[in-house]
């Protein structure tokens, strides 16, 4: 059960990363990308989770 919702957070989370790059996905298959266009998604993907994990650990050191 939980795999289902991670896959669904993650597919979601790409979707969402497409968007902000300007890169259109479809739902499924999407191999007519460029490997500029997926690495672009991906890119922005790790920044974000960067970007999160980094705000998490501003947030411990505040509440420490």
């Amino acid at each position: 059960m939980a795999n289902k919702q991670a896959k669904k957070a993650l597919e979601q989370f790409k979707m969402q990363a497409a968007n902000e790059v300007g890169v259109n996905l479809n739902q499924g298959y999407n191999g007519d990308l460029t490997s500029r266009q997926a690495g672009s998604i991906g890119g922005q993907m790790v920044k974000k989770m960067i970007q999160s994990y980094e705000n998490g650990l501003a947030g411990k050191s505040q509440n420490q």
